[in-house]
């Protein structure tokens, strides 16, 4: 039996994907400081193959432990966004690029890491033109540039997959408003109406399921990806903000969306982006973003107005 460590698994990826590691056969140990809470593990603790270790991934003491008894390295700790990264920019820096150095140092070069990061990291493109794992990276933000610096540090180094995330979206037990589609759904159930800016603005999105399986083929097929990037979306679904809003009027016909000049995307997101090379790896994303739509509306309608945001 493989041992998985996943740093931050108590959050809104971990949380789904440690539950599918165990259903998959794996130990999993999750190190994780709990900044949002205790309970979206809690279910797992049945299982006599889940360890949780409550730690900062920033701390060589408490990482060196668990790092040794691990065969595969998730590292999920991250101050993820811009907003929230401009919130705290010592903290951005010190999660998303020194974690992952401190990581990479102590590891065996045996142990395989995968690690997510963004596909915001590609910046400013003309909406109009796919990017590929071969366009230049142009991150805008904080948060853009320090997940691009440490995917690169990683992908210099031996037994390493990296993947470039879409915007995911899907219900969790560490629920997150801020992200694309979660937040216009949760606009469209509880206020009925949005104002949009840089409506035409293209992003590909993801669901949260599919991101926790393409975790499971890495590992399962990792001697066939070794020491690449791949982007990680759902082909069907590179929408602008207004068609995302349109589909999701669709299922709560009475939103009503409203354009603005007025606002923008810290990150000046807006591109189209190529799943192709995981694709022809083997693995693609099957969860629509109208299936995803759905389980939003559903899983809101037992969650209230409760405060899920990441600032």
């Amino acid at each position: 039996m493989e041992h998985v460590l996943i740093t931050g698994g108590a959050g809104y990826i971990g949380s789904i994907l440690s539950e599918r590691l165990l259903q998959r056969g794996y130990h999993v140990t999750v190190l994780d400081k709990l900044i949002y809470g205790d309970a979206h593990l809690q279910h797992l603790c049945e299982s006599p193959d889940f360890d949780f270790v409550y730690g900062d991934a920033r701390d060589e003491t408490v990482l060196m432990p668990v790092v040794a008894q691990a065969d595969i390295l998730i590292p999920l700790a991250a101050i993820v966004g811009a907003p929230a990264c401009d919130r705290d920019p010592e903290m951005a820096r010190t999660t998303n690029y020194e974690a992952i150095q401190l990581l990479n140092t102590i590891r065996s070069k045996e142990q395989l890491v995968v690690f997510p990061t963004t596909n915001s990291g590609y910046g400013t493109q003309s909406g109009d033109v796919y990017c590929t794992e071969e366009t230049p990276l142009e991150p805008i933000s904080l948060y853009g540039r320090t997940k691009v610096d440490a995917e690169k540090l990683l992908l210099d180094s031996p037994h390493t997959i990296t993947l470039r995330l879409a915007t995911v979206f899907g219900m969790s037990p560490r629920m997150r408003l801020d992200l694309l589609v979660n937040h216009f759904v949760y606009t469209a159930v509880t206020d009925g109406y949005i104002i949009l800016f840089e409506k035409d603005f293209k992003r590909n999105y993801i669901h949260i399921r599919d991101v926790a399986d393409c975790f499971l083929f890495c590992i399962e097929h990792r001697e066939d990806m070794m020491n690449r990037p791949y982007n990680v979306g759902l082909d069907d679904a590179n929408l602008s903000k207004e068609e995302l809003a349109l589909a999701i009027k669709k299922f709560v016909p009475g939103f009503h969306i409203h354009c603005s000049d007025i606002g923008h995307d810290p990150d000046k997101r807006n591109y189209i982006v190529s799943n192709a090379r995981l694709r022809e790896a083997g693995f693609e994303a099957k969860r629509s973003l109208e299936a995803g739509i759905v389980e939003l509306i559903k899983g809101y309608r037992m969650m209230g107005r409760h405060p899920y945001k990441n600032v």
